[in-house]
């Protein structure tokens, strides 16, 4: 399997993101346009109809250290949300508890990892659980 440079890989995502490419309830994209190393990313998830997270509007904060695409990115809820993969004190998204993350692979992008939580959201286990006031952040 070829290794992709850590640039390339980010390249193509941020070209992805900025597409808006898929049904537009994800997006991502760079948090500083000047990061020249790509590092910084923005998120945002709208919440799954027929959840207790319709119509909500979810931010998130992605780092992607040196290791990156060989390494998931740390990802970080900015919006306070009560979900089993989420530290309820830091709003990191514990990577053991969330498929892409625990089962990481180059090939897995961010946009992968929105999707995911986005369908942890959906979960029927998941999207009853009672929710902090919209408009509150960690």
């Amino acid at each position: 399997m070829t290794k992709v440079p850590r640039n390339f890989k980010l390249l193509e995502e941020l070209e992805k993101g900025e597409k808006g490419l898929g049904d537009g309830t994800c997006s991502y994209g760079l948090s500083n346009g000047e990061d020249i190393y790509m590092s910084d990313w923005n998120g945002t998830i709208i919440g799954p109809t027929g959840t207790i997270h319709e119509n909500r509007i979810y931010s998130l904060k992605l780092y992607c250290d040196d290791n990156y695409p060989n390494n998931p990115p740390t990802v970080h809820f900015i919006s306070r949300i009560n979900l089993p993969c989420v530290n309820q004190h830091t709003g990191k998204v514990e990577p053991s508890r969330l498929g892409c993350l625990s089962q990481w692979k180059s090939s897995n992008s961010l946009e992968d990892i929105l999707l995911d939580l986005r369908r942890e959201m959906a979960n029927p286990v998941n999207k009853k659980l009672p929710q902090p006031p919209e408009g509150s952040t960690f």
